[in-house]
């Protein structure tokens, strides 16, 4: 897999926008960065990492794997479809992406965990 991240042009902007994703984060982005920080899993996960011209909201890098949250305007037409075309840009070059809304890991973390879980093992 070949790691690429955004053009020279853009670079700037895109990791001062994920700085401010990290210092801004969801509800649900902080309960799941908590049970995913430090290697709590037994895999390194990064935070409002760049990768070509998106930001992903966790990535475990050695593994490929990509943990997207969405919340409510992720169920919009729109959304759906930018998302759609993300996710596939993104398996295009090696990833595999996982999706979670708010809710899930608000109300349910632990099926959240072992769904992620599961992604390692398999």
């Amino acid at each position: 897999m070949d790691y690429k991240t955004a053009a020279p042009d853009r670079y700037g902007i895109m990791k001062e926008w994920a700085r401010e994703n990290r210092r801004n984060a969801t509800l649900a982005e902080q309960i799941l960065w908590e049970a995913l920080r430090n290697r709590q899993t037994g895999r390194l996960f990064l935070r409002q990492h760049i990768i070509g011209d998106y930001i992903v909201d966790f990535l475990c890098r050695d593994d490929g794997l990509i943990i997207e949250v969405d919340g409510g305007y992720h169920d919009e037409l729109q959304q759906q479809e930018d998302d759609a075309l993300r996710t596939q840009w993104l398996e295009s070059q090696g990833y595999s992406v996982m999706r979670f809304s708010n809710e899930e890991i608000c109300n349910d973390l632990e099926r959240v965990l072992k769904e992620i879980e599961k992604f390692f093992n398999d």
